[in-house]
This record gives C-alpha cells, structure tokens and sequence, in this order.
C-alpha cells in the first residue's frame, strides 16, 4: 500500500524561517464552479481541509479572490487554530465580478484592506506569507510596491511573494522587500518560467507551480511516459508531481482539489522516486510536447 505522507518530498524554508513540506495544498477548488461562490459539496470541500494534518499537508495556498473570500473562511472555520508549523498563504490583487471573471487591481488601500480581511478569515494575527497576485499595470509599480513593504512593516505580513512574473520583475520587487516566494504557471509541458525558475533557485527563492498536474496527455501520446508509469504504478499525474519534486529543491507543487481521494492521489505522488535516468526520460517528453 502507497505511504500517503507529503514529508516524503522533504522540506524547504520560506524566507528562511517557515519550513514546510514541499509538497503543499491549492485551496481554489474548494469553492463553486468558476471559482465563485460556496462548493457544491461542502462537507466534501471540509473533509478535505481536514484531512490535510493528516497527511503532513502543512503549506496551503489560498487568495481572498477565490470565492471570493469562501476559501479562506473555510480554512479558517475548519484547520484554526492551526496544527504546529501548518503555513497558509494568501494572495491580493484581483478583484471578482463573476464566475470566470478576475481583474486587476492593486491599489495601495485594495491592498491593504485586502490583507486585514485576510487576517479575520483565516483567524491568524499575521499571514505568514502574503502574495501580491499580479502586478496591477494601471497602478504605479512603487505604489504597490511601497503598500507591501508597509504591511511587512506593520507586523500584518511577515513574507511576501510574487506571481506570475519575470526576473525582472522579482529584481525591481527586491528593492522594496524581500521576495521569498514566485508562484508562476509551471509544469511538465509548459516551462515558460523556467528562467524564472533558475533564478529562484540560485537565490533560495520558493517557486510554488500553478498548474502543476498539467501532463499534455502524455500517457496516450508517449509510450516512454506511459512505461515509466506503469513501472511505478503511478497516474499520469502523479508522475508530473514526481517530476516536478526532483526539478528543483525549490519546487512547492500545490495540486488543488475539492475531493479527499484525488487530495489522497496527489499525495501519493510524494512516494514516487524517478531514478536520474527517468527524470531526463521525462524531461525530454515534456519539452516535446
């Protein structure tokens, strides 16, 4: 029987002081269809928060645009008070208007009144690490990012993290705080960030892959993927995890979902140990693709 144990994956610290198990939690799912409003199962959505300890689950990442607001009430209702050492992570930046709908927006005061409901919900009294979700282009760049460093200053923070952004982006955040995590689209088939990537992990920056089970399909396309999951017994998904966890000792996968068995197969992927040879196998099969 598969060891469902996230601690497998090993750890990474945070900003050098909030370590984790590097295989963590996307808490999106856990709301209605097209990220809006309260799930369809909440029980179901519940259960699976709770499973979560259970599992050596201890990094999960929400923002308050997912529902928007449901997901971090949820996770405040069921997990606080916290297990030791569990680190929730949020996000502003984005505004919702309806299902599928997400703009910009970062203004300084958005900001901030954004991370002080985020407290409330999540029922802590600092977000270990908030993240700004987009980089607003309307509103000045040194506004927005002045706002961060103020909320780090003012104990409402306690690290900050980016998404969905270049190297240069990270460089110019640098000046005003210390980025301690990226969280980009990244996973076996789209490397996109795989600059960005690098560069996290020549600096000891966490980099959190969105999109992370993401395989193209491989396992109907590629019989060299499909021969590496069956020698590990492993879906297609699991085996992108797999992969993704050997990347890069900076890698924090967060697989989302609202059901406690594909939470349970996502786990399961913690177990998966691709030999170096696999690894460049899958490597190349992803670039492919």
């Amino acid at each position: 029987m598969t060891t469902l144990d996230a601690a497998l994956t090993g750890t990474f610290s945070i900003g050098g002081d909030l370590t984790v198990n590097r295989l963590g939690f996307g808490a999106m799912r856990i709301t209605g269809k097209g990220i809006w409003g309260p799930p369809e199962e909440p029980e179901e959505a519940k259960a699976t928060l709770r499973r979560l300890p259970e599992l050596n689950v201890n990094f999960v990442d929400t923002a308050e645009s997912y529902g928007p607001y449901v997901s971090e009430e949820l996770i405040g209702e069921v997990l606080a008070p916290y297990t030791k050492g569990t680190i929730v992570a949020t996000k502003s930046g984005l505004t919702r208007t309806g299902p599928d709908e997400w703009d910009q927006l970062a203004r300084p005061e958005f900001l901030r009144q954004g991370a002080i409901q985020s407290l409330r919900r999540l029922k802590v009294e600092v977000i270990d690490l908030w993240q700004l979700h987009r980089i607003e282009t309307k509103t000045p760049r040194a506004d927005q990012f002045g706002a961060i460093a103020q909320l780090q200053k003012d104990g409402i923070v306690r690290h900050v993290g980016l998404s969905e952004v270049s190297v240069d982006d990270i460089k110019e955040a640098s000046k005003y705080f210390k980025v301690t995590t990226v969280q980009n689209m990244y996973n076996l088939v789209s490397r996109k960030a795989e600059a960005v990537l690098d560069y996290c992990e020549a600096n000891g920056i966490g980099f959190i892959p969105w999109r992370p089970i993401d395989g193209g399909n491989l396992e109907s396309t590629s019989t060299e993927f499909k021969a590496i999951m069956d020698q590990h017994e492993a879906s297609a998904s699991q085996l992108a995890l797999a992969w993704m966890l050997k990347r890069s000792p900076v890698m924090l996968p967060i697989p989302g979902t609202g059901k406690v068995k594909h939470l349970e197969e996502n786990i399961a992927a913690a177990a998966i140990k691709l030999s170096d040879e696999e690894f460049k196998t899958l490597d190349r099969i992803g670039r492919q693709a």
